[in-house]
């Protein structure tokens, strides 16, 4: 975003704030809004060389509150931090300058715990309510886990609600390289259990990939590839019930990293933004279906228009039964 142009100055005036913070390792979350029904959402952006905390009410751009219909209650613009006494808030342990290639997620059985994993294996549990780190421990991980995948294992699509699996369990999965984990945080108790997940040769050579958590799946797009100093164009699928590695034929248009994946609301598009190839850094943006990836979320009347196509290229005229409608949608979603 902070290399956009916009025509909003409250956005203009956030994104300048921004700059001024130092935009290096840092990250940016969506906290859990109750109100479904809400077109605000609330961000959170902490890190950094400088080590900032900072809250957004974003509502679109193109909507009357954005233009100035409500200027007192700061839409768009980039806030401080701060506790009951005015103090600002800083989500950053004291002995680390700032998080190498971090990653983060928002949970807990009130959306209230942001669960944080950055370079040399580490993860943190921070209280949003209390402003507190609550827990530290290590990734049992063999490599430098940094700039690496991290999601929810949630079962509704949506990557940043955890999904709560006995009374205040909470899953999470992580991948870089080789490593892959299953990770699994103890509410009541404060304790987390670590469990080993096989990672597929292809995938286990990259890093610094877009990656994007839809119901069952993550997509990765792209990535590093550490041993051949090359850049990878690929797309990978991994499903989280059958624990399963698919490589698609289909890749990306050109060779990228460092870029970031972003499902829009309805979870049925992918948009691609930014990144590096070979050559130079990228401000481009690409948008894709999430049913090409994963044609289990085509909707009934896609369904229904692909098994017409099949009737009209196989020329059937009669003997048509319902039965193979049935084989047609199970081929199609598989």
């Amino acid at each position: 975003m902070c290399g956009t142009q916009t025509r909003n100055p409250h956005l203009r005036r956030s994104i300048k704030k921004c700059l001024q913070v130092g935009l290096c390792e840092y990250c940016v979350v969506k906290l859990v809004n109750d109100n479904k029904d809400s077109d605000q959402i609330t961000l959170l952006s902490f890190g950094g060389s400088r080590r900032h905390t900072l809250m957004m009410k974003y509502v679109s751009v193109w909507s009357n509150i954005s233009n100035g219909s409500n200027k007192s209650s700061n839409y768009n613009e980039w806030i401080p931090v701060t506790d009951n006494h005015n103090n600002p808030i800083i989500i950053g342990r004291a002995e680390m300058h700032y998080y190498h290639g971090m990653r983060a997620v928002v949970g807990g059985s009130n959306n209230h715990l942001l669960f944080i994993t950055y370079y040399l294996n580490h993860i943190s549990v921070f209280d949003l309510n209390t402003f507190q780190f609550i827990k530290h421990d290590n990734l049992p991980a063999d490599n430098h886990v940094h700039h690496h995948c991290f999601v929810s294992n949630s079962a509704n699509g949506h990557g940043q609600e955890m999904m709560k699996t006995n009374k205040q369990n909470y899953q999470m999965l992580l991948f870089y390289q080789n490593t892959g984990l299953s990770i699994e945080y103890d509410e009541d108790n404060n304790t987390f259990q670590f469990h080993q997940l096989l990672v597929c040769d292809d995938i286990a050579k990259l890093s610094n990939y877009a990656y994007v958590c839809v119901n069952d799946i993550i997509l990765f797009f792209g990535g590093w590839n550490d041993d051949k100093c090359v850049f990878s164009k690929s797309v990978h699928k991994y499903s989280i019930k059958e624990k399963k590695w698919t490589k698609f034929e289909n890749t990306l248009p050109g060779p990228l990293c460092h870029c970031t994946a972003v499902l829009n609301k309805n979870s049925t598009y992918i948009h691609i933004i930014g990144g590096q190839n070979k050559n130079s850094i990228l401000s481009t943006h690409m948008k894709t279906e999430v049913h090409v990836w994963d044609p289990s979320q085509l909707s009934k009347k896609e369904i229904k228009f692909a098994i017409q196509y099949w009737i009209r290229i196989s020329e059937i005229k009669l003997g048509w039964i319902d039965d193979f409608d049935k084989i047609v949608m199970k081929y199609i979603r598989t």
